[in-house]
Protein backbone atom coordinates (compact mmCIF):
# COMPACT_ATOMS: atom_id res chain seq x y z
CA UNK A 1 0.00 0.00 0.00
CA UNK A 2 0.99 3.45 -1.05
CA UNK A 3 1.01 6.24 1.93
CA UNK A 4 -0.99 9.08 -0.17
CA UNK A 5 -0.83 11.63 2.68
CA UNK A 6 3.37 11.00 2.24
CA UNK A 7 2.71 12.57 -0.52
CA UNK A 8 0.36 15.38 0.19
CA UNK A 9 3.23 16.23 2.78
CA UNK A 10 5.86 16.48 -0.02
CA UNK A 11 5.22 20.07 -0.33
CA UNK A 12 5.95 19.64 -4.28
CA UNK A 13 3.32 20.07 -6.54
CA UNK A 14 2.87 18.19 -9.91
CA UNK A 15 3.42 21.63 -11.96
CA UNK A 16 7.34 21.15 -10.34
CA UNK A 17 7.66 17.64 -11.40
CA UNK A 18 5.85 17.80 -15.25
CA UNK A 19 8.15 20.57 -16.43
CA UNK A 20 11.53 18.49 -15.46
CA UNK A 21 9.43 14.79 -16.54
CA UNK A 22 7.66 16.46 -20.03
CA UNK A 23 11.43 17.35 -20.92
CA UNK A 24 12.51 14.11 -20.66
CA UNK A 25 9.78 12.63 -22.01
CA UNK A 26 9.66 14.21 -25.31
CA UNK A 27 7.05 17.15 -25.23
CA UNK A 28 3.52 16.83 -25.81
CA UNK A 29 3.87 12.85 -27.41
CA UNK A 30 0.35 10.81 -28.91
CA UNK A 31 -1.54 9.08 -26.52
CA UNK A 32 -1.70 6.71 -29.02
CA UNK A 33 2.38 6.91 -29.34
CA UNK A 34 1.94 5.81 -25.91
CA UNK A 35 -0.71 2.73 -26.05
CA UNK A 36 -0.63 1.93 -29.68
CA UNK A 37 1.39 -0.61 -31.66
CA UNK A 38 4.88 0.21 -33.78
CA UNK A 39 3.89 1.01 -37.27
CA UNK A 40 5.51 -0.90 -40.39
CA UNK A 41 5.25 1.98 -42.55
CA UNK A 42 5.32 5.96 -42.66
CA UNK A 43 2.99 6.35 -45.16
CA UNK A 44 -0.21 7.14 -43.20
CA UNK A 45 1.92 8.35 -39.53
CA UNK A 46 1.14 11.45 -38.20
CA UNK A 47 3.97 13.13 -36.07
CA UNK A 48 4.66 12.08 -32.95
CA UNK A 49 4.68 8.56 -33.44
CA UNK A 50 7.15 5.48 -33.00
CA UNK A 51 7.84 3.47 -36.18
CA UNK A 52 10.58 0.95 -36.72
CA UNK A 53 13.61 2.42 -38.42
CA UNK A 54 16.76 0.47 -40.02
CA UNK A 55 20.25 1.77 -40.18
CA UNK A 56 21.36 2.69 -43.86
CA UNK A 57 24.80 4.14 -43.04
CA UNK A 58 26.74 6.50 -40.07
CA UNK A 59 28.06 9.56 -41.78
CA UNK A 60 30.36 11.47 -38.78
CA UNK A 61 28.63 11.73 -35.90
CA UNK A 62 24.67 11.16 -37.93
CA UNK A 63 22.89 7.42 -38.85
CA UNK A 64 20.71 7.48 -41.70
CA UNK A 65 18.18 5.16 -40.62
CA UNK A 66 15.28 4.32 -43.67
CA UNK A 67 11.40 4.26 -42.20
CA UNK A 68 10.50 2.90 -45.24
CA UNK A 69 8.76 3.60 -48.73
CA UNK A 70 12.21 5.57 -49.61
CA UNK A 71 12.18 7.86 -46.76
CA UNK A 72 15.45 8.55 -44.79
CA UNK A 73 15.99 9.85 -41.47
CA UNK A 74 18.88 11.13 -39.12
CA UNK A 75 19.63 10.87 -35.73
CA UNK A 76 22.34 11.80 -33.34
CA UNK A 77 24.73 8.53 -32.38
CA UNK A 78 24.92 10.17 -28.75
CA UNK A 79 21.08 9.01 -28.58
CA UNK A 80 22.05 5.13 -28.31
CA UNK A 81 23.72 3.92 -24.69
CA UNK A 82 25.53 2.15 -26.60
CA UNK A 83 27.14 3.64 -29.79
CA UNK A 84 28.74 -0.21 -30.58
CA UNK A 85 25.18 -1.23 -31.35
CA UNK A 86 24.74 1.34 -34.32
CA UNK A 87 25.50 -0.87 -37.21
CA UNK A 88 23.72 -1.02 -41.21
CA UNK A 89 21.23 -3.40 -40.88
CA UNK A 90 20.23 -3.07 -37.56
CA UNK A 91 16.73 -2.04 -36.64
CA UNK A 92 15.50 0.02 -33.83
CA UNK A 93 12.16 1.76 -32.80
CA UNK A 94 12.27 5.36 -32.84
CA UNK A 95 10.27 8.70 -32.51
CA UNK A 96 9.16 10.56 -36.07
CA UNK A 97 8.92 13.55 -34.81
CA UNK A 98 8.20 15.46 -38.38
CA UNK A 99 8.58 15.53 -42.25
CA UNK A 100 10.36 18.04 -43.91
CA UNK A 101 7.25 18.50 -46.76
CA UNK A 102 10.00 20.30 -49.02
CA UNK A 103 13.06 17.58 -48.62
CA UNK A 104 10.97 14.57 -47.68
CA UNK A 105 13.54 14.23 -44.63
CA UNK A 106 11.92 12.75 -41.54
CA UNK A 107 13.20 13.89 -37.91
CA UNK A 108 13.45 11.12 -35.74
CA UNK A 109 14.40 10.15 -32.32
CA UNK A 110 15.82 7.38 -30.61
CA UNK A 111 15.96 8.54 -27.01
CA UNK A 112 12.44 9.62 -27.20
CA UNK A 113 11.29 6.88 -27.91
CA UNK A 114 12.87 4.49 -25.66
CA UNK A 115 11.58 6.48 -22.83
CA UNK A 116 7.65 6.46 -23.90
CA UNK A 117 8.14 2.66 -24.75
CA UNK A 118 9.93 2.13 -21.21
CA UNK A 119 7.10 4.75 -19.47
CA UNK A 120 4.46 2.14 -21.37
CA UNK A 121 6.09 -0.97 -19.60
CA UNK A 122 7.35 0.21 -16.33
CA UNK A 123 3.11 1.60 -16.31
CA UNK A 124 2.02 -1.84 -17.64
CA UNK A 125 4.73 -3.55 -15.04
CA UNK A 126 4.93 -1.87 -12.10
CA UNK A 127 2.50 -0.72 -9.32
CA UNK A 128 2.84 1.41 -6.72
CA UNK A 129 4.67 0.02 -3.64
CA UNK A 130 6.42 -1.64 -5.99
CA UNK A 131 10.51 -1.53 -5.79
CA UNK A 132 12.70 -0.28 -8.88
CA UNK A 133 16.13 0.83 -9.79
CA UNK A 134 17.35 3.65 -11.14
CA UNK A 135 20.45 6.22 -11.84
CA UNK A 136 20.14 9.60 -10.27
CA UNK A 137 20.41 12.17 -13.17
CA UNK A 138 20.40 15.72 -11.40
CA UNK A 139 19.06 17.59 -9.12
CA UNK A 140 16.09 19.93 -9.14
CA UNK A 141 13.47 21.48 -7.31
CA UNK A 142 12.96 19.84 -4.15
CA UNK A 143 14.59 16.54 -4.92
CA UNK A 144 16.29 14.41 -7.42
CA UNK A 145 15.27 13.20 -11.12
CA UNK A 146 16.08 9.08 -11.08
CA UNK A 147 15.90 7.39 -14.68
CA UNK A 148 14.26 4.04 -14.12
CA UNK A 149 13.42 3.46 -17.82
CA UNK A 150 11.85 6.77 -17.41
CA UNK A 151 12.84 9.71 -15.78
CA UNK A 152 11.29 9.73 -12.04
CA UNK A 153 10.61 12.25 -9.37
CA UNK A 154 12.48 11.50 -6.06
CA UNK A 155 11.94 14.27 -2.86
CA UNK A 156 14.83 15.29 -1.06
CA UNK A 157 12.87 14.73 2.49
CA UNK A 158 11.81 10.83 0.95
CA UNK A 159 15.80 10.77 -0.22
CA UNK A 160 17.40 8.75 3.48
CA UNK A 161 16.01 8.52 6.75
CA UNK A 162 18.45 11.44 7.67
CA UNK A 163 18.07 14.24 5.25
CA UNK A 164 21.48 14.78 3.85
CA UNK A 165 22.68 17.84 3.89
CA UNK A 166 23.42 17.93 -0.19
CA UNK A 167 21.21 15.54 -1.78
CA UNK A 168 23.40 16.44 -4.63
CA UNK A 169 25.84 13.80 -3.59
CA UNK A 170 23.56 11.27 -5.02
CA UNK A 171 24.06 12.42 -8.47
CA UNK A 172 25.76 9.50 -10.47
CA UNK A 173 24.65 6.57 -8.39
CA UNK A 174 22.26 3.45 -8.66
CA UNK A 175 19.76 3.52 -5.76
CA UNK A 176 16.94 1.34 -5.41
CA UNK A 177 13.57 2.88 -4.38
CA UNK A 178 9.78 2.75 -3.26
CA UNK A 179 7.43 3.82 -5.73
CA UNK A 180 4.52 6.30 -4.09
CA UNK A 181 2.76 7.44 -6.95
CA UNK A 182 1.95 6.78 -10.88
CA UNK A 183 0.01 9.50 -12.47
CA UNK A 184 -0.66 8.20 -15.43
CA UNK A 185 -2.42 11.25 -16.90
CA UNK A 186 0.39 13.86 -15.87
CA UNK A 187 3.02 10.89 -17.34
CA UNK A 188 4.52 11.09 -13.65
CA UNK A 189 6.13 9.20 -11.07
CA UNK A 190 7.19 9.87 -7.01
CA UNK A 191 9.43 7.58 -5.39
CA UNK A 192 10.66 7.05 -2.15
CA UNK A 193 14.34 5.63 -1.08
CA UNK A 194 13.04 6.51 2.46
CA UNK A 195 10.39 4.33 2.35
CA UNK A 196 12.30 1.47 1.14
CA UNK A 197 14.47 2.00 4.09
CA UNK A 198 12.47 1.87 6.40
CA UNK A 199 10.91 -0.76 5.91
CA UNK A 200 13.80 -2.96 5.07
CA UNK A 201 15.14 -1.77 8.78
CA UNK A 202 11.69 -2.41 10.26
CA UNK A 203 12.53 -5.92 9.27
CA UNK A 204 16.20 -6.12 9.75
CA UNK A 205 15.20 -4.60 13.34
CA UNK A 206 12.81 -6.92 14.14
CA UNK A 207 15.78 -9.75 13.42
CA UNK A 208 17.77 -7.70 15.50
CA UNK A 209 15.78 -7.41 18.65
CA UNK A 210 15.29 -11.20 18.81
CA UNK A 211 18.75 -11.98 18.72
CA UNK A 212 20.62 -9.36 19.97
CA UNK A 213 22.04 -9.59 24.00
CA UNK A 214 24.35 -7.67 26.38
CA UNK A 215 28.03 -8.74 26.05
CA UNK A 216 27.92 -9.29 22.56
CA UNK A 217 30.16 -7.70 19.96
CA UNK A 218 28.47 -6.23 16.84
CA UNK A 219 29.57 -4.33 13.88
CA UNK A 220 27.59 -0.91 13.07
CA UNK A 221 28.43 2.02 10.95
CA UNK A 222 28.74 5.49 12.15
CA UNK A 223 25.53 7.35 11.51
CA UNK A 224 25.69 10.78 13.30
CA UNK A 225 28.02 12.57 16.08
CA UNK A 226 26.40 14.24 19.11
CA UNK A 227 28.79 16.16 21.69
CA UNK A 228 27.39 13.62 24.07
CA UNK A 229 28.26 10.32 21.54
CA UNK A 230 27.37 8.49 18.49
CA UNK A 231 24.78 7.16 16.84
CA UNK A 232 25.64 3.66 15.06
CA UNK A 233 23.68 1.45 12.67
CA UNK A 234 22.88 -1.98 14.00
CA UNK A 235 21.54 -2.79 11.10
CA UNK A 236 17.74 -1.96 11.39
CA UNK A 237 17.92 0.15 15.06
CA UNK A 238 20.55 2.89 15.97
CA UNK A 239 22.79 2.04 19.32
CA UNK A 240 24.15 4.73 21.57
CA UNK A 241 27.63 5.57 22.09
CA UNK A 242 27.92 7.57 24.72
CA UNK A 243 31.41 9.25 24.63
CA UNK A 244 32.18 8.40 28.47
CA UNK A 245 32.33 4.67 26.20
CA UNK A 246 34.02 5.63 23.97
CA UNK A 247 37.71 5.26 25.52
CA UNK A 248 39.15 4.43 28.92
CA UNK A 249 41.12 7.56 28.02
CA UNK A 250 40.20 11.16 28.12
CA UNK A 251 38.29 12.66 24.75
CA UNK A 252 36.87 15.77 24.22
CA UNK A 253 34.53 15.45 21.59
CA UNK A 254 33.73 12.07 20.11
CA UNK A 255 34.27 13.13 16.24
CA UNK A 256 38.44 12.74 17.35
CA UNK A 257 37.66 9.11 17.60
CA UNK A 258 34.96 8.39 14.84
CA UNK A 259 33.84 9.75 11.56
CA UNK A 260 30.29 9.49 10.11
CA UNK A 261 30.03 6.20 7.78
CA UNK A 262 32.92 4.74 9.66
CA UNK A 263 32.48 0.58 10.30
CA UNK A 264 33.09 -0.40 13.89
CA UNK A 265 33.08 -3.45 16.37
CA UNK A 266 30.97 -2.55 19.62
CA UNK A 267 29.70 -4.15 22.32
CA UNK A 268 26.22 -4.43 23.80
CA UNK A 269 26.32 -2.54 27.55
CA UNK A 270 22.65 -3.06 28.22
CA UNK A 271 18.86 -3.47 26.06
CA UNK A 272 15.97 -1.76 26.76
CA UNK A 273 13.39 -3.79 24.44
CA UNK A 274 10.42 -1.93 25.70
CA UNK A 275 11.75 1.47 24.56
CA UNK A 276 14.27 -0.30 21.91
CA UNK A 277 16.94 1.61 23.10
CA UNK A 278 20.68 -0.23 23.00
CA UNK A 279 23.28 1.09 24.98
CA UNK A 280 26.89 0.40 23.55
CA UNK A 281 30.82 0.71 24.48
CA UNK A 282 34.04 1.10 22.38
CA UNK A 283 36.23 0.87 25.92
CA UNK A 284 34.54 -2.64 27.21
CA UNK A 285 36.35 -4.08 24.33
CA UNK A 286 39.84 -3.80 26.52
CA UNK A 287 40.38 -4.64 30.27
CA UNK A 288 39.72 -1.79 32.62
CA UNK A 289 42.78 -0.18 33.22
CA UNK A 290 41.99 0.31 36.99
CA UNK A 291 41.55 -3.28 37.52
CA UNK A 292 44.88 -3.77 38.57
CA UNK A 293 45.88 -0.10 38.89
CA UNK A 294 46.94 -0.66 42.69
CA UNK A 295 49.55 -2.91 41.51
CA UNK A 296 51.19 -0.69 38.93
CA UNK A 297 50.99 2.62 41.40
CA UNK A 298 51.79 1.46 45.11
CA UNK A 299 51.74 4.21 47.25
CA UNK A 300 54.94 5.89 47.70
CA UNK A 301 55.99 5.10 44.04
CA UNK A 302 57.64 7.93 42.08
CA UNK A 303 56.32 7.65 38.53
CA UNK A 304 55.71 10.31 35.51
CA UNK A 305 53.00 11.67 33.77
CA UNK A 306 51.67 14.49 31.54
CA UNK A 307 49.67 17.34 32.61
CA UNK A 308 46.54 16.66 30.65
CA UNK A 309 44.23 19.05 32.60
CA UNK A 310 44.28 22.90 34.70
CA UNK A 311 41.87 23.62 37.83
CA UNK A 312 41.53 25.66 40.36
CA UNK A 313 42.37 23.27 43.18
CA UNK A 314 45.40 21.22 41.17
CA UNK A 315 46.10 19.79 38.11
CA UNK A 316 45.44 16.28 36.51
CA UNK A 317 48.44 14.43 35.70
CA UNK A 318 47.83 11.18 32.88
CA UNK A 319 49.68 8.52 33.87
CA UNK A 320 48.78 5.85 31.17
CA UNK A 321 45.84 5.78 29.13
CA UNK A 322 42.82 5.97 31.00
CA UNK A 323 44.27 6.41 34.61
CA UNK A 324 44.68 10.12 35.78
CA UNK A 325 45.66 11.23 38.91
CA UNK A 326 45.19 14.57 41.05
CA UNK A 327 48.35 16.72 42.25
CA UNK A 328 45.97 18.71 44.45
CA UNK A 329 47.56 22.60 44.57
CA UNK A 330 48.43 21.81 48.59
CA UNK A 331 50.45 18.93 47.38
CA UNK A 332 52.87 21.14 44.93
CA UNK A 333 55.55 23.03 46.99
CA UNK A 334 56.39 22.66 50.64
CA UNK A 335 57.11 26.29 51.04
CA UNK A 336 56.05 28.55 47.74
CA UNK A 337 52.59 30.03 48.36
CA UNK A 338 50.42 29.18 45.04
CA UNK A 339 47.32 31.33 44.73
CA UNK A 340 46.73 28.96 41.06
CA UNK A 341 47.96 25.65 39.97
CA UNK A 342 49.41 27.24 36.55
CA UNK A 343 52.08 29.06 38.86
CA UNK A 344 53.74 25.50 39.40
CA UNK A 345 52.95 23.32 35.43
CA UNK A 346 51.29 23.89 32.21
CA UNK A 347 49.32 21.69 29.91
CA UNK A 348 51.45 18.88 28.43
CA UNK A 349 54.58 19.16 30.86
CA UNK A 350 55.98 16.01 31.66
CA UNK A 351 56.65 15.77 35.29
CA UNK A 352 57.63 13.41 38.64
CA UNK A 353 55.33 12.56 41.12
CA UNK A 354 54.39 10.62 44.21
CA UNK A 355 51.73 8.34 44.65
CA UNK A 356 49.99 9.20 47.72
CA UNK A 357 46.53 7.25 47.53
CA UNK A 358 45.05 5.14 44.93
CA UNK A 359 41.11 4.16 45.12
CA UNK A 360 40.19 1.95 42.47
CA UNK A 361 36.70 1.88 43.17
CA UNK A 362 36.01 5.62 42.82
CA UNK A 363 38.87 5.24 39.83
CA UNK A 364 40.75 8.12 42.00
CA UNK A 365 44.60 8.24 42.62
CA UNK A 366 45.92 11.27 44.90
CA UNK A 367 49.72 12.27 43.78
CA UNK A 368 52.13 14.77 44.83
CA UNK A 369 54.97 17.13 43.37
CA UNK A 370 56.15 18.16 46.36
CA UNK A 371 57.43 14.61 47.66
CA UNK A 372 59.66 14.51 45.03
CA UNK A 373 61.92 17.18 47.06
CA UNK A 374 62.97 17.28 50.63
CA UNK A 375 60.85 18.83 53.25
CA UNK A 376 62.58 21.82 54.59
CA UNK A 377 60.35 21.74 57.28
CA UNK A 378 62.42 18.34 58.38
CA UNK A 379 65.56 20.49 59.54
CA UNK A 380 62.98 23.82 60.47
CA UNK A 381 63.38 22.32 64.23
CA UNK A 382 66.78 21.65 63.88
CA UNK A 383 67.32 25.67 62.83
CA UNK A 384 65.58 27.65 64.66
CA UNK A 385 65.08 26.15 68.40
CA UNK A 386 62.75 27.93 71.42
CA UNK A 387 64.76 31.27 72.05
CA UNK A 388 66.27 31.83 68.84
CA UNK A 389 66.41 35.02 67.71
CA UNK A 390 65.64 35.62 64.00
CA UNK A 391 64.63 38.37 61.83
CA UNK A 392 62.33 38.94 59.14
CA UNK A 393 59.54 40.35 56.34
CA UNK A 394 56.18 41.34 57.28
CA UNK A 395 54.16 39.24 54.85
CA UNK A 396 50.75 39.29 55.74
CA UNK A 397 48.52 40.42 58.51
CA UNK A 398 45.63 39.30 59.70
CA UNK A 399 43.06 39.68 62.00
CA UNK A 400 44.82 37.81 64.54
CA UNK A 401 48.51 38.47 64.13
CA UNK A 402 50.99 38.89 61.43
CA UNK A 403 52.90 36.59 59.24
CA UNK A 404 56.56 37.25 58.81
CA UNK A 405 59.03 35.46 56.26
CA UNK A 406 62.17 33.78 58.51
CA UNK A 407 63.35 32.38 54.89
CA UNK A 408 62.10 31.41 51.72
CA UNK A 409 59.17 29.88 52.27
CA UNK A 410 59.24 29.55 55.74
CA UNK A 411 56.66 31.42 57.86
CA UNK A 412 56.24 32.26 61.04
CA UNK A 413 52.87 33.52 63.24
CA UNK A 414 53.52 36.36 65.49
CA UNK A 415 49.92 36.48 67.38
CA UNK A 416 48.65 40.04 68.78
CA UNK A 417 48.92 38.96 72.43
CA UNK A 418 52.27 38.33 71.44
CA UNK A 419 52.84 42.07 70.43
CA UNK A 420 53.51 44.09 73.67
CA UNK A 421 53.75 43.62 77.35
CA UNK A 422 51.47 46.37 78.26
CA UNK A 423 49.54 47.59 75.01
CA UNK A 424 45.89 46.13 74.46
CA UNK A 425 46.70 45.41 70.49
CA UNK A 426 43.54 45.07 68.66
CA UNK A 427 45.21 44.27 65.37
CA UNK A 428 48.74 43.82 63.98
CA UNK A 429 48.74 47.20 61.92
CA UNK A 430 48.51 49.14 64.99
CA UNK A 431 52.24 47.89 65.93
CA UNK A 432 53.13 46.74 61.86
CA UNK A 433 52.76 47.08 58.15
CA UNK A 434 53.62 44.75 55.44
CA UNK A 435 56.91 44.85 54.23
CA UNK A 436 58.66 45.86 57.65
CA UNK A 437 61.72 44.13 58.91
CA UNK A 438 61.79 43.11 62.20
CA UNK A 439 63.64 41.01 64.93
CA UNK A 440 61.85 38.81 67.01
CA UNK A 441 62.07 35.60 68.77
CA UNK A 442 60.94 31.95 67.79
CA UNK A 443 58.40 30.49 70.99
CA UNK A 444 57.58 27.22 69.53
CA UNK A 445 58.18 25.17 66.28
CA UNK A 446 55.70 22.65 64.97
CA UNK A 447 56.88 20.05 62.39
CA UNK A 448 54.03 18.15 61.95
CA UNK A 449 51.71 21.63 61.46
CA UNK A 450 54.47 23.12 59.56
CA UNK A 451 54.23 26.22 61.97
CA UNK A 452 56.35 28.60 63.97
CA UNK A 453 55.10 30.52 66.64
CA UNK A 454 56.98 33.98 66.73
CA UNK A 455 57.28 36.81 69.74
CA UNK A 456 57.89 40.26 69.42
CA UNK A 457 57.52 41.52 73.41
CA UNK A 458 59.68 38.50 74.50
CA UNK A 459 62.30 40.11 72.98
CA UNK A 460 62.08 42.36 75.94
CA UNK A 461 61.90 41.51 79.65
CA UNK A 462 58.19 41.88 81.41
CA UNK A 463 57.48 45.39 82.38
CA UNK A 464 54.63 43.35 84.72
CA UNK A 465 57.54 41.55 86.26
CA UNK A 466 59.08 44.32 88.18
CA UNK A 467 58.65 48.07 86.88
CA UNK A 468 55.11 48.15 86.60
CA UNK A 469 54.54 46.45 90.49
CA UNK A 470 56.81 49.25 91.83
CA UNK A 471 56.32 52.56 90.04
CA UNK A 472 51.98 51.71 90.41
CA UNK A 473 51.24 51.00 94.21
CA UNK A 474 47.38 51.05 94.88
CA UNK A 475 46.53 54.29 97.04
CA UNK A 476 48.51 56.36 94.69
CA UNK A 477 47.17 59.40 93.15
CA UNK A 478 48.36 59.55 89.69
CA UNK A 479 48.01 61.43 86.33
CA UNK A 480 46.52 59.86 82.88
CA UNK A 481 45.17 60.87 79.55
CA UNK A 482 41.61 58.86 78.70
CA UNK A 483 41.98 57.12 75.48
CA UNK A 484 38.99 55.07 75.24
CA UNK A 485 35.31 55.16 76.66
CA UNK A 486 33.47 52.01 77.03
CA UNK A 487 29.58 51.85 78.19
CA UNK A 488 31.42 49.82 81.39
CA UNK A 489 34.07 52.64 82.16
CA UNK A 490 37.20 54.31 80.43
CA UNK A 491 40.44 53.47 79.95
CA UNK A 492 43.71 55.66 81.28
CA UNK A 493 47.03 56.00 79.93
CA UNK A 494 49.39 55.94 82.59
CA UNK A 495 52.50 56.21 80.12
CA UNK A 496 53.33 54.85 77.19
CA UNK A 497 51.66 51.33 76.35
CA UNK A 498 50.52 51.01 79.92
CA UNK A 499 46.61 52.02 80.83
CA UNK A 500 44.24 51.49 83.53
CA UNK A 501 40.63 50.91 83.68
CA UNK A 502 38.81 53.50 85.31
CA UNK A 503 34.94 52.05 85.85
CA UNK A 504 31.84 53.78 85.60
CA UNK A 505 31.33 53.63 89.23
CA UNK A 506 34.05 55.00 89.95
CA UNK A 507 33.83 58.10 88.26
CA UNK A 508 31.56 60.37 90.42
CA UNK A 509 29.89 59.96 93.69
CA UNK A 510 27.05 60.54 92.02
CA UNK A 511 25.45 57.33 89.81
CA UNK A 512 27.17 57.75 86.00
CA UNK A 513 24.62 56.80 83.14
CA UNK A 514 26.91 57.58 80.40
CA UNK A 515 30.38 57.84 80.84
CA UNK A 516 30.77 60.91 77.76
CA UNK A 517 28.53 63.16 80.06
CA UNK A 518 31.55 63.00 82.85
CA UNK A 519 34.91 62.99 80.56
CA UNK A 520 36.07 62.89 76.74
CA UNK A 521 38.76 61.23 75.16
CA UNK A 522 42.22 62.88 75.57
CA UNK A 523 40.95 64.55 79.31
CA UNK A 524 43.93 64.58 81.90
CA UNK A 525 43.07 62.94 85.22
CA UNK A 526 43.90 62.48 88.48
CA UNK A 527 43.21 58.93 89.52
CA UNK A 528 43.62 56.66 92.35
CA UNK A 529 45.49 53.67 91.54
CA UNK A 530 43.24 50.88 93.43
CA UNK A 531 44.80 47.55 92.56
CA UNK A 532 47.43 45.90 90.15
CA UNK A 533 47.11 42.38 89.27
CA UNK A 534 50.41 40.94 87.57
CA UNK A 535 49.04 37.99 86.89
CA UNK A 536 45.90 39.57 84.75
CA UNK A 537 48.29 42.62 83.53
CA UNK A 538 45.36 44.98 84.81
CA UNK A 539 45.15 48.11 86.96
CA UNK A 540 42.18 49.21 88.51
CA UNK A 541 41.71 52.99 88.99
CA UNK A 542 39.15 55.53 90.68
CA UNK A 543 38.62 59.33 89.84
CA UNK A 544 36.29 59.71 92.69
CA UNK A 545 38.61 58.60 95.40
CA UNK A 546 41.23 61.23 93.68
CA UNK A 547 39.36 63.23 94.76
CA UNK A 548 38.48 62.90 97.99
CA UNK A 549 40.14 64.68 101.05
CA UNK A 550 40.07 65.09 104.97
CA UNK A 551 37.38 62.31 106.66
CA UNK A 552 36.57 61.10 103.07
CA UNK A 553 39.85 60.32 102.57
CA UNK A 554 40.58 58.64 106.54
CA UNK A 555 37.81 57.03 105.84
CA UNK A 556 38.71 55.67 103.34
CA UNK A 557 42.08 54.69 103.89
CA UNK A 558 40.91 53.02 107.30
CA UNK A 559 38.14 51.02 105.61
CA UNK A 560 41.04 50.21 103.15
CA UNK A 561 43.10 48.95 105.89
CA UNK A 562 39.93 47.66 107.71
CA UNK A 563 39.78 45.08 104.54
CA UNK A 564 43.56 44.43 104.19
CA UNK A 565 43.50 43.38 107.87
CA UNK A 566 40.79 41.17 107.29
CA UNK A 567 42.38 39.61 104.39
CA UNK A 568 45.32 39.14 105.74
CA UNK A 569 44.26 37.61 109.05
CA UNK A 570 42.40 35.40 106.90
CA UNK A 571 45.01 34.10 104.06
CA UNK A 572 47.83 34.24 106.88
CA UNK A 573 50.09 36.43 105.63
CA UNK A 574 50.51 39.76 103.35
CA UNK A 575 50.30 37.59 100.63
CA UNK A 576 46.41 38.13 100.48
CA UNK A 577 47.54 42.03 99.83
CA UNK A 578 46.50 41.82 96.14
CA UNK A 579 42.68 41.41 97.29
CA UNK A 580 42.14 44.93 98.33
CA UNK A 581 39.73 45.90 95.44
CA UNK A 582 37.60 42.79 95.58
CA UNK A 583 34.22 43.79 94.36
CA UNK A 584 35.89 46.07 91.25
CA UNK A 585 35.35 44.20 88.35
CA UNK A 586 37.67 45.41 85.42
CA UNK A 587 37.06 42.88 82.74
CA UNK A 588 33.19 43.53 82.02
CA UNK A 589 32.39 43.26 78.42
Amino acid sequence: MVDHNLIKDLNITDADIEGELATMLGGDVDEEALTGSVSDSVGDIESNSIIKAKVVKIVGNEVILDVGLKSEGLISVSEWNDPAEVVPGAEFEVLLEDIDPDTGLVLLSKRRADRIINWKRIVESTHEGDTVKGKVLKKIKGGLLVDIGVPVFLPASQVDIRRPADVGEYIGKEIEAKILRIDKERRNIVISRRKLIEEERASAKEKLMAEIEVGQLRKGVVKNIADFGAFVDLGGIDGLLHITDMSWDRIDHPSRMLEIDQDIEIKVLSIDREKEKIALGLKQKSENPWEKVAERYPVNARVKGEVVNIVNYGAFVKLEAGVEGLVHISEMSWTRRINHPSEMVNAGDEIEVVVLDVNKDKQEISLGMKQTETNPWETVAQKYPPGTVVEGTVRNLTNYGAFIEIEEGIDGLLHVSDMSWTKKVSHPSEMLKKGDRIRCVVLAVDQEKMRVALGLKQMTEDPWARAVPDRYQPGMVVRGKITKITNFGVFVELEEDLEGLLHVSELAEHKVENPQDEVKVGDEVDVKILRVDTVDRKIGLSKKRADWTGDDALEDAGSEASRDKKLRGGLGGDEGGGGLLDGINTDRP
